[in-house]
């Protein structure tokens, strides 16, 4: 099966710190080609079919107003093959929020490290036009008490600091364990975004913990963060020294690993489902075959996938993955992030699925979550799936660094994409319809 890497290093062209995301990779890449082939052509129909008839798949970032939330339906129906693949934002975002109040009940008579009756904690936020950034810090402040309602959702906008608890778009919340009530307090967040304009910035969460322990120092009792890239970059710059508890978002092998170094948590979005479903809804529109075969219902070769780990909705045209709290208790499950999911690992045969051959985008070639896990089981599922995908990644901050890089559509039989701003569908679609 032969497979084709275009990435870009934009850390040599523009002098960036490596980013990370929620939700979303891409391996470190180079602004000339740098492919990787092996032997073995694919057949292509691509040449019969018009582009905008192709089947097309949105994932990790799904088409919509990134200031209200609401769905772009033009983009999620572009045509009778196109689907939106990802996971469960908001329940995924209340799990977290969740896991760190039932820490902090379980752990109430040492997290307190300066006993003053306040349990204090900072946030780091992705991206905050980002619908899963959104969700994630308002999952927290829902279940720490600490959300302010506003337009008819808990308010997501980064505070500043606010060791007083004046600020307005939070408010002081309280958890009653033992007969005792403490005081929860977001002590600080804000977005990290870098000065070249990259969000879910790893390195910008590094230098906020530090800053942020500098000015408030014990009061600090909970690190929280919308990934895991810029969660392990305060556990590494300073949560882990200091023995404090850092919740993060995507089961990252770092993140997960270090578990038992005291990270407090992630959760799993189930990636490898997430993954599978990629490419699958792909595989099926070219195969011209219904659309939950080898999902809801057995394909030939047995895979099928239980309805515990998946939903779709119709009228939304999407398939979300559901989210699994990953802890000291069962972080070793979780140890290998790019394994594929043991229910749909069965080969397709080639003769009745021949080759195709698909174009895949990755907003950003140097985010941890996609780079790490979702890429290495795209290229675990694509040889299952004979599918033979060129995958380019972006720099993570302009639409254009990807789509300069779809000139020629007409060689492809199917396309994935995976946008810098959910805003941007138009920047794709319309190169489908030329």
């Amino acid at each position: 099966m032969k497979k084709r890497i275009v990435v870009l290093t934009m850390a040599v062209l523009f002098g960036l710190s490596a980013v990370a995301c929620g939700s979303e990779g891409g391996s470190s890449s180079g602004g000339t080609d740098t492919s990787t082939e092996s032997s073995s052509s694919g057949s292509s129909d691509s040449g019969t079919v018009a582009n905008k008839d192709k089947p097309l798949v949105w994932f990790n970032r799904q088409p919509s107003n990134s200031s209200t939330g609401e769905l772009d339906m033009a983009a999620l129906s572009f045509n009778e093959d196109t689907y939106y693949v990802g996971f469960d934002a908001n329940q995924g975002a209340e799990l977290q929020g969740t896991m760190v109040k039932d820490y902090i009940e379980a752990n109430i008579d040492t997290i307190d490290r300066n006993g003053d009756g306040v349990i204090g904690y900072v946030l780091a936020i992705g991206d905050i036009g980002h619908n899963d950034s959104i969700a994630r810090t308002r999952g927290v402040r829902k279940a720490l008490g600490t959300g302010v309602e506003k337009d008819g959702s808990i308010d997501s906008e980064p505070i500043g600091t606010n060791t007083d608890g004046s600020a307005s778009a939070v408010q002081d919340g309280s958890i009653e364990v033992n007969g005792k009530t403490y005081t929860v307090r977001e002590l600080a967040s804000q977005e990290m975004k870098n000065s070249a304009g990259a969000t879910w910035d790893a390195a910008t969460a590094g230098n906020a913990i530090g800053t942020w322990s500098s000015s408030f120092g014990d009061q600090i009792d909970v690190v929280v963060s919308n990934n895991d890239g810029m969660g392990m970059s305060m556990f590494n710059a300073w949560s882990k020294d200091n023995d404090v508890p850092t919740f993060g978002y995507d089961a990252n092998n770092d993140a997960v690993a270090a578990i038992a170094e005291g990270y407090g948590g992630t959760i799993s979005q189930h990636a490898d489902v997430q993954a599978y479903l990629t490419l699958r809804v792909l595989r099926n529109a070219l195969d011209g075959v219904d659309v939950d075969t080898g999902i809801g219902t057995a394909d030939e070769a047995g895979n099928v996938l239980s309805d515990d780990v998946y939903v779709y909705n119709e009228e939304e045209r999407s398939y979300y993955a559901l989210n699994v709290a990953v802890t000291a208790e069962n972080y070793q499950d979780f140890t290998d992030s790019t394994k594929v999911y043991e229910p749909v690992s069965n080969q397709l045969d080639e003769s009745s699925h021949p080759t195709k051959k698909v174009w895949l985008d990755i907003y950003n070639a140097s985010d941890n979550f996609l780079s790490s896990t979702y890429q290495p089981l795209l290229q675990n599922y694509d040889d299952l799936m004979n599918l033979d995908i060129d995958y380019i990644g972006g720099d993570g901050q302009t639409e254009s660094n990807i789509t300069n890089r779809l000139g020629n559509p007409g060689q492809y039989d199917a396309f994935a994409i995976n946008m810098v701003k959910t805003d941007n569908a138009a920047s794709y679609t319309a190169l489908l319809n030329q």
